[in-house]
């Protein structure tokens, strides 16, 4: 996950600096020296870790916060704060038209960045909220990247528009605008070429449709693996075309995540969305303030429970939870309930938005991916009868399942042992749980406790 070793880090200085209550001015400055080590290695501009340290110190060592009862707490709240507004303050949403007009927006960025799996993943977003968008296919140099934005919209119920790799993107462009106009359509997304590197030959492309097209909003999409490089092509795109907004990828993998702490502050542009994995819906509105409390490991509540709310099918969690209270929870249920924290992107994922843990989970304290895969393969060589009805499984289903699932026996009999003690918990707990008055509230639940 982008930003777990430096949350990692900034988490361990910032426990030192609680441990201590009483702060010198030299215990400020030596804990934002680790700051500022921490910051670099993440990959962040030289530049902008100088200036974020130089802010963070003035306000740091003033004395207000010397002389608080919780100098600590101060620290870390100013770096927070300071943290956020490098970011950009304040959330920027992608700008669209009255619904009665059209909007057209040019996406941008260099080939491997994810710029038209991205494209699908807006059209699919503009969709959900009413809109009817209608995906352009302008990258004449790849024939595969045509094939992907269909394949891509067919998933997502949005059209696609293409006239093939024979003509310029500019008239294809044109032709879309004409084509939405007829077909009411009030959202043009232009997926545009990319190129392994900026060149001249792409530049004056994107020059020509700018300069004939009224664009809306143009969209830059940089892979943050590529660290400073996503950071010094955001510059270059700015200065030839000029962009309005940035969607940062592959925020999901292995990266130091320091593309999209320096963006901002470098081009002045904002960061849009955020791709936090391959799924068309893997796409999260960017909030700056969030997004550097995950960091902090202060959790992010909130996203966890959009998150819910757009995974979760309601009734069907409260009939679980009844169903678990009276331990009437079943196989089938068992499936429903990973398929939901699947849906919000696993529990890894969601264990990081939480306070406190975020950055502290590591993958030994987690399920063993491979033995819950097991688990599903065992249960789905049942007959949904048996599934249904855990009882009906005696040892001649028990040994028919096993052949169906690859396993031996002995694990088809640990599994439904396991689960025979999980009802019987349930039912103990069930008592507690389902008291008159004593019900929990809150905005959404999640089976377990999650």
């Amino acid at each position: 996950m982008a930003f777990e070793s430096l949350s990692d880090k900034l988490q361990n200085i910032f426990k030192n600096l609680k441990s201590k209550g009483r702060l010198t001015e030299d215990d400020v400055k030596a804990a934002l020296k680790e700051v500022k080590i921490a910051l670099l290695e993440a990959d962040v501009n030289f530049k902008v870790v100088k200036d974020f340290i130089k802010k963070v110190t003035e306000r740091a060592v003033g004395q207000d916060v010397m002389t608080s009862l919780t100098p600590g707490q101060m620290v870390i709240k100013i770096v927070n704060e300071e943290l956020t507004a490098l970011m950009g303050d304040e959330t920027t949403e992608l700008k669209l038209l009255p619904s009665n007009e059209i909007t057209i927006i040019m996406m941008m960025g260099l080939q491997g960045a994810g710029k038209t799996t991205t494209t699908a993943k807006i059209a699919g977003k503009l969709k959900a909220k009413g809109r009817k968008p209608l995906l352009v296919a302008c990258d004449v140099y790849r024939p595969a990247a045509i094939e992907q934005l269909q394949i891509n919209g067919e998933k997502q119920g949005v059209p696609v528009f293409s006239m093939g790799d024979k003509q310029k993107p500019l008239d294809i462009a044109k032709a879309a605008i004409e084509h939405a106009k007829k077909n009411d359509n009030n959202v043009v997304i232009l997926d545009t070429a990319g190129r392994l590197h900026v060149d001249e030959e792409m530049m004056n492309e994107l020059v020509e449709i700018r300069d004939n097209i009224e664009l809306t909003q143009t969209v830059l999409v940089v892979d943050a693996m590529t660290g400073q490089d996503a950071v010094n092509v955001a510059k270059e795109f700015n200065e030839k075309i000029g962009i309005d907004g940035i969607i940062v990828t592959k925020l999901d993998g292995d990266t130091r995540g320091g593309a999209a702490l320096s963006i901002k502050a470098i081009t002045g542009k904002p960061i849009l969305y955020i791709g936090m994995g391959e799924k068309l819906s893997d796409l999260e509105q960017f909030y700056p303030d969030r997004m550097a409390s995950r960091i902090l490991g202060m959790g992010d509540v909130l996203s966890l429970i959009e998150k819910a709310e757009q995974s979760i099918d309601q009734e069907k969690a409260k009939e679980l939870e009844q169903r678990m209270k009276k331990a009437q929870f079943t196989f089938e249920d068992y499936l429903e309930y990973m398929g939901q924290i699947k849906n919000m992107g696993g529990l890894s994922s969601l264990l990081s938005m939480m306070p406190g843990v975020g950055g502290k989970i590591s993958d030994d304290m987690l399920p063993d991916e491979k033995q819950l895969g097991r688990v599903e393969a065992i249960i789905y060589s049942m007959t949904k009868a048996e599934r249904n009805n855990p009882d009906l499984l005696n040892p001649s289903r028990k040994q028919r399942i096993a052949k169906g699932a690859g396993v031996d026996i002995s694990e088809v009999n640990r599994l439904v042992k396991q689960f025979e003690q999980a009802r019987k918990m349930m039912k103990s707990m069930g008592g507690m749980m389902g008291g008159k008055g004593k019900r929990r509230r809150g905005g959404f639940n999640l089976p377990f406790g999650f």
